[in-house]
């Protein structure tokens, strides 16, 4: 009788948890104004759906572009003027801006500084509301109250108007926003009373230095929910009455109404990156009847549901609110590009029509920015709840394969935009195959990651690794002096070297699992490239030309040199598929008071750049958490027995380099791109990392140091994983010892897949290291 008692006491306490979870609103603990100083085009888009293709938000200084195509520009949350409300938020693409003004007519966005000039609005931020889903603001020179929701790939607008019997909805389609660059042609007209369609292709800059043949362009088909009075239309020199259609640079349409207090006009706008006609099909199929409440409601039952696939249980809420705004941009950051139909952009604008995949299912295709440093936040983080995204991820880019005849590390609408000049698409790839996502073909995918790694014949600029030949020649990427990659050598040699020996290790390991011996020994001795350029007597990674001599005056913290946003000191440790082979060249005990004196400085400035509001603001520091390159770093102690130092330190970076204020979010103006950062404190804060980024033949999970007392994740297979702490707290940062479904473990790291059977993790906390726990046998190593 008490076996059942007791059966059925935990059964009511499992229904409690779960019910208790489902109900709870995830959406609380989600600050979009987190990190909005210095961010990017694509950061602050509240009113979307995960990986939506209709990204819409405010936008302070969009129309100003940026200079070298990538810095901060949108929504500045120094700024106080808002010029518009844009529809289109993705990276180098940017586009098809509304505004609802009132009084005299004005077509142009006028000056963030100085006298108003144009139509754009001052605004206090006491009257803005930024949920996952939706968005609010008033308008004060206007009186207006706009709001704002979505779709996967529809934007919703909402503006209440005072009394006036000269209200205006502004439709500014061909002007640059973001980071799209120069307009080249752009339409807008009328199709009759209460619809309007148009489009407006771009030149990015990005797409102009990698894919000089490509375009960006963005289609879209609205509906007004009542009549305009009547229509001006204007380009970028002329303002014409009564007129319905506009086009060339500069195009947009005025609807002027006459408005009563309280009025409220709505406007639902169908997106599209192929045609207008695929627009008009993406609102009729996602939103023929939806009202804008309606939509609203639907998108935050959506972000619930995504969020909740990982429900927390603590009393820290501001760890709480850093986990679910890392997690609502690692959900928002990326976006898809294709229709309902399934047609999506082809270089240089042609239409294409995606297959249906292994699973039966048709693929959503995506745009994306590099997946440089991925491997250490989204794709993990994708991998452990969120697969259907890492799948269609690889299947995007066996798109791309099939359609160019190369990986796009980053792409806009298939053309070529990395900025970076590598290409980790394939190691990605790996990663996914590994951790047992195969929804597409795999011999396919096997064989473009070979030649992603190992040909260099025709290879397009667009597809980075312009240096490959000279990779497989040496075995090590020499230097160049000049800044440029080319089949000889590279300016950022050493960095380029280190990153090849650990995607060639990758494709390795997937050369392995498919019993492809002959690669597997072909591809696996070039991961070994690094030991090429590490300087025995400096103990650095030391750039080398041809002749195999070390470059002088090495500066160890200089970058740009040898170093792509780094420096020596950084990249030093970037051997993350061989950590053992690091530790061992360098001696354990220099390695670890090496690493640990850098952390103990680096502490100092926040992890990262200190206060200076500047993406690059870290790369000359001795560690820089805002960016990709030293993402990994901290973990290596697993390595090198002792894991008590991992704990330490990623605990203290979760608490210190993360903040919950709109300048002190990732660091003070880092570099977010598009949710690694975010995705880094998720994982982190739940204990769980790998350094290679899944692409062991079988995947490993480092154990670090949990945040909170209980998070209950389902995971990508449906099951569910429990992890617990006991005598957590802000100083009890130490495992004292852990558990798995009951059995001690003695290590810091499982086999990934016994961690995916789900169950429960279980640790307890100390202030003190336990410094027996967890180094019985390290993590493997080549």
């Amino acid at each position: 009788m008490r076996l059942l008692q007791k059966i059925y006491f935990v059964l009511l306490a499992a229904m409690f948890a779960s019910c208790a979870s489902s109900h709870d609103n995830f959406l609380k603990y989600v600050d979009p104004n987190i990190g909005t100083a210095h961010s990017r085009w694509f950061f602050y888009t509240p009113a979307a759906v995960p990986y939506g293709m209709a990204k819409l938000a405010p936008s302070t200084n969009g129309h100003y572009g940026n200079p070298s195509g990538w810095e901060a520009v949108g929504y500045d949350t120094r700024q106080n003027s808002i010029e518009g409300f844009v529809n289109f938020h993705e990276w180098q693409i940017g586009g098809v801006s509304f505004m609802p003004t009132n009084g005299i007519v004005k077509v142009k966005p006028g000056d963030l500084e100085g006298p108003k000039t144009g139509y754009r609005s001052g605004f206090d931020r006491k009257n803005q509301v930024a949920h996952p889903g939706y968005y609010k603001v008033l308008l004060d020179d206007y009186q207006i109250t706009a709001e704002l929701t979505a779709t996967k790939r529809v934007g919703f607008h909402r503006y209440t108007f005072p009394k006036n019997d000269h209200s205006h909805i502004i439709l500014d389609i061909g002007n640059k926003q973001g980071e799209s660059s120069d307009v080249t042609a752009a339409e807008v007209k009328m199709v009759d009373d209460t619809h309007f369609e148009g489009y407006v292709s771009t030149y990015p800059k990005y797409v102009g230095l990698y894919d000089p043949e490509g375009k960006v362009s963005m289609y879209f088909y609205g509906e007004v929910s009542r009549k305009p009075k009547n229509i001006s239309a204007f380009t970028a020199d002329h303002v014409f009455e009564n007129k319905s259609f506009s086009e060339g640079k500069g195009a947009g349409l005025v609807l002027n109404f006459t408005t009563a207090e309280k009025d409220q006009i709505e406007i639902k706008v169908g997106l599209s990156y192929t045609s207008t006609v695929n627009a008009r099909e993406n609102l009729l199929a996602e939103a023929r009847d939806l009202t804008f409440d309606k939509a609203k409601e639907k998108a935050q039952k959506i972000w619930k549901q995504e969020l909740g696939k990982i429900a927390l249980t603590d009393s820290n809420q501001n760890n709480k609110t850093k986990f679910y705004t890392g997690l609502f941009h690692a959900l928002l950051g990326r976006g898809i590009a294709s229709d309902v139909n399934g047609s999506y952009p082809m270089h240089g604008g042609i239409q294409g029509k995606l297959p249906v995949s292994k699973d039966g299912q048709t693929p959503e295709f995506m745009n994306t920015d590099a997946i440089w440093g991925a491997f250490w936040n989204i794709t993990q983080l994708w991998s452990l709840s969120y697969p259907q995204w890492y799948g269609n991820y690889v299947n995007t880019e066996l798109q791309i394969y099939k359609d160019k005849g190369w990986f796009g590390d980053g792409i806009a609408n298939s053309e070529y935009v990395s900025g970076v000049g590598t290409n980790f698409v394939g190691l990605a790839i790996v990663g996914a195959y590994n951790a047992g996502i195969r929804n597409y073909d795999t011999e396919l995918a096997y064989q473009a990651v070979k030649a992603n790694e190992m040909n260099w014949i025709n290879r397009k600029p667009g597809s980075g690794k312009m240096d490959t030949k000279a990779f497989m020649k040496y075995g090590f990427v020499p230097f160049l002096n000049e800044d440029k990659t080319d089949s000889t050598g590279s300016h950022f040699s050493a960095s380029h070297t280190l990153e090849y020996s650990f995607s060639a290790y990758a494709a390795a390991q997937m050369a392995k699992s498919l019993n492809k011996k002959q690669d597997y020994e072909a591809l696996i001795k070039y991961a070994n490239g690094w030991k090429k350029i590490f300087n025995p007597q400096n103990k650095l990674m030391h750039p080398k030309k041809a002749d195999g001599s070390y470059i002088d005056k090495l500066d160890p913290y200089e970058p740009w040199r040898g170093f792509q946003e780094g420096n020596a000191v950084q990249y030093t440790f970037y051997v993350p598929h061989n950590p053992a082979g690091l530790i061992q060249v360098m001696g354990k005990d220099i390695f670890n008071n090496k690493l640990d004196s850098i952390f103990t400085s680096s502490e100092k400035s926040g992890f990262g750049g200190g206060k200076q509001i500047d993406a690059f603001a870290g790369i000359k520091s001795i560690y820089n958490h805002g960016n990709q390159p030293c993402l990994h770093i901290s973990w290596l102690f697993n390595f090198s027995g002792k894991p008590w130092l991992t704990q330490k330190w990623t605990r203290l970076i979760c608490d210190q380099f993360y903040g919950t204020e709109p300048i002190h979010g990732y660091g003070y103006g880092q570099d977010e791109d598009q949710g690694q950062l975010g995705s880094w404190y998720v994982l982190a804060s739940l204990g769980l990392f790998d350094v290679k980024g899944f692409t062991d033949a079988r995947p490993i999970i480092e154990l670090g140091s949990p945040h909170f007392t209980k998070a209950l994740i389902k995971l990508g297979n449906s099951k569910n994983l429990t992890i617990k702490t006991v005598n957590n707290s802000e100083e009890n940062m130490f495992i004292q010892s852990a558990s798995f479904n009951g059995k001690k473990l003695e290590n810091c790291w499982l086999y990934r897949d016994e961690l995916m059977k789900g169950g429960n993790l279980e640790f307890t906390m100390g202030k003190e290291p336990n410094q027996s726990w967890g180094v019985a046998t390290p993590p493997p190593s080549e």
